[in-house]
């Protein structure tokens, strides 16, 4: 099924998590600026384009570039209180952040704004966000009805239809249920059934034998029974103990990570009738039609089926009480940063600190800004990209995502590795590409969401309902290939393989991840190592197995597909040598597609630079050479640290490697990196040649 793939640094869970902010949040907003100011200071202060200030002379580039390229950014800059990680990424999201807030806020204060307009949405749910006095006057009010829809549970035979109704509420359960494209089929959608219902962000947190992660799961039982407390349930703490046991129940059933990133083993289209064999003591046809899909798909993809098939044993070996507490515990955790503040309090406690490592919550408008960019993503957008992204800046980049895609042409043939009729089936990929910049074409219509000013969670659960039914509709219909799957707000990119596209939306071409009026090379690397990433996910191991119409199929010789696969090992070897944290490495099965894609991706900055210079010299500035350039704008765009608790969850979950390993990793594998900076025998960066790995 759909595989998104992005090239952002993930490593903090806050990024995804909305928590209302504490009382006291003037340390968290001094901090944030003093690491504003460190991270943006002086890169436009020379012609190369190269922060200077931020590199540390003291360490030889050919012994850790990326503490070379920042190590006084590294050592001056610390984390702010309120966030887990900290770098580039945030340094840009920060500004379309307070972008964002100065236009939401006009909504918000804007009393002509008609009732049903993008303006008055966005402004009363900001409203609603922010007064924390009406949300402490309600308290858990909101969320009553919910509580006595669970409590009404009387048997199994009622389970299915409220597992559907909590799920589309947002508020997650063993199932989850998404509308996708057909990965064999691409210009259809299909529905998709997998794996859910962890509190925790992976199954490895509730299995695996480790000090750490054992502090955690006794933090998160803690949790689990502080949140029913607040609730008023009645023996918390007996009930907190049955969720997290039928949590390790779902957790001992599930697939793991790695086996989650095989496109053709978690394909598995089936009829609604060999679904209920799959589960025969699970109710389908009431799920179904509680979630509005029953008679609009007579097919289903089922991305786990050995899970549904230990599912049907834990519905059946659970007692209803159980599931109660646990539906209980799933609404309250969704929600709980949206009621009063003793539950915001306890919902960060875990989610923000002991998962994540940060220490104070962000500020609430800060966190009603990130709330609406979720719920009202395009509305934002559009207005986003009529103030801060000027049309030529749309054009400069396309012409960069040209010149990457004559590179990988190039490329491509020049390969000794592949074979004439390998060579062929990937060219024929890659002139199908279709690139997307900036923004959409077409706006998604929200007319059919209300918005209130005085309802937060009903804004919320409205928001849910609301995405759930846009995603139904498409049932039936042809794939909408003018869809985005992200905003243009979004510092990120991502490729899609069903699409075969490309997508860089506007906030990710900008300062300090892209200057438009800087020195080319350093924008090749800076921002190019994002276009060359993107590119490259067509062709790592999971997007090498669809087709240029976006097909799930095997377009590779056996013999170039077995050379293609020992590259494969190798680099997850490497990666595998990696530890971020004492006693933690890279899972490098895990990280594979994102590492390969970071290693092509940076050959190919430096080929399409070459390609931009339509045969002109490249210049030396400062003392750079363009190809030095490339590389510091590479590193110097992932600048970036975060807490070990975030790093473990990165380690654990997330296939993107952490920001050190990324520049690292991929320029000891990159032939142009030994050249540029004289890497010989004895340094820390040099890899045997026999040890390199070079895809593309």
């Amino acid at each position: 099924m759909k595989r998104t793939l992005c090239s952002a640094l993930i490593t903090g869970l806050l990024a995804g998590q909305a928590y209302a902010a504490p009382a006291d949040t003037a340390a968290s907003a001094n901090a944030t600026a003093n690491a504003n100011a460190s991270s943006t200071a002086t890169a436009a202060a020379t012609p190369s384009g190269v922060d200077r200030a931020a590199v540390d002379p003291a360490v030889r580039p050919q012994d850790d570039f990326f503490r070379y390229s920042q190590g006084k950014w590294l050592h001056d800059v610390d984390i702010p209180a309120d966030r887990s990680s900290w770098g580039a990424f945030n340094v840009a999201q920060e500004k379309v952040e307070t972008q964002i807030r100065t236009l939401i806020e006009q909504a918000a204060q804007d009393p002509a704004a008609r009732p049903g307009s993008d303006a008055q949405k966005m402004g009363d749910y900001y409203a609603s966000f922010i007064d924390r006095a009406h949300r402490d006057a309600l308290g858990l009010a909101p969320l009553k009805p919910e509580l006595a829809r669970i409590a009404a549970l009387r048997d199994k035979r009622q389970l299915a239809a409220l597992a559907a109704h909590v799920s589309r509420i947002g508020a997650g359960g063993p199932l989850a249920l998404s509308v996708q494209q057909d990965s064999r089929h691409s210009t259809r959608y299909l529905v998709d059934i997998s794996q859910s219902g962890l509190g925790m962000p992976d199954r490895d947190y509730y299995l695996q034998d480790d000090a750490k992660l054992a502090d955690t799961r006794a933090g998160y039982r803690a949790h689990v029974e502080k949140l029913l407390a607040l609730a008023g349930q009645p023996d918390a703490a007996g009930q907190a103990a049955r969720v997290v046991a039928l949590e390790t129940a779902l957790a001992q059933a599930q697939w793991s990570a790695v086996e989650n990133r095989d496109p053709v083993k978690t394909y598995n289209k089936v009829t609604v009738a060999q679904l209920e064999a799959l589960a025969p003591g699970f109710d389908w046809s009431v799920w179904m039609k509680a979630q509005d899909i029953a008679g609009k798909a007579d097919a289903v993809n089922v991305s786990q089926p050995g899970y549904l098939r230990q599912l049907d044993g834990i519905v059946a070996a659970t007692p209803v009480d159980t599931w109660k507490a646990y539906f209980t515990f799933r609404v309250l955790s969704a929600y709980a940063p949206y009621l009063s503040q003793p539950f915001v309090d306890e919902s960060f406690a875990f989610r923000g600190t002991v998962l994540s490592g940060a220490k104070v919550n962000r500020p609430t408008e800060k966190l009603a800004i990130a709330q609406i960019n979720r719920d009202l993503g395009e509305v934002v957008g559009k207005v986003y990209v009529e103030h801060y992204f000027p049309a030529e800046r749309k054009r400069q980049v396309e012409e960069m995502v040209h010149n990457f895609l004559l590179a990988y042409k190039e490329s491509i043939e020049t390969l000794d590795w592949m074979t004439p009729a390998t060579k062929k089936q990937a060219q024929a990929k890659l002139a199908k590409i279709a690139v997307k910049v900036g923004y959409p074409d077409k706006w998604r219509d929200y007319a059919g969401l209300t918005v209130r000013r005085d309802d937060l969670v009903g804004n919320v659960m409205r928001s849910r309902e609301f995405a759930h039914r846009y995603a139904v509709a498409k049932l039936g219909k042809p794939v909408d290939r003018a869809e985005w799957h992200m905003t243009p707000q979004t510092v990120n990119a991502y490729y899609s393989p069903e699409m075969n596209e490309v997508v860089f939306p506007a906030a990710r071409l900008q300062a300090p991840l892209y200057d438009p009026d800087a020195e080319p090379a350093i924008n090749y690397g800076a921002v190019g190592i994002s276009i060359g990433h993107e590119i490259s996910h067509a062709f790592d191991d999971q997007g090498a197995q669809y087709d240029g119409d976006g097909n799930l199929r095997n377009w590779w010789t056996k013999e170039d597909g077995a050379k293609f696969a020992a590259k494969g090992k190798v680099l997850v070897a490497q990666y595998a040598g990696y530890s971020p944290v004492d006693g933690y490495h890279l899972n490098g099965e895990l990280t594979l597609g994102e590492n390969i894609a970071d290693n092509a991706g940076a050959v190919m900055a430096s080929r399409a630079y070459r390609i931009s210079l339509h045969g002109k010299p490249a210049p030396v500035i400062d003392g750079f050479t363009a190809e030095q350039r490339i590389f510091m704008g590479l590193a110097q765009a992932r600048r970036g640290k975060a807490r070990d608790a975030a790093l473990i969850a990165q380690v654990k979950s997330d296939p993107h490697s952490p920001a050190e390993f990324r520049v690292n990793g991929s320029l000891r594998n990159h032939p142009g990196f030994y050249e540029a900076f004289g890497v010989k025998p004895g340094d820390r960066m040099y890899l045997a040649p026999r040890d390199r790995v070079v895809f593309w």
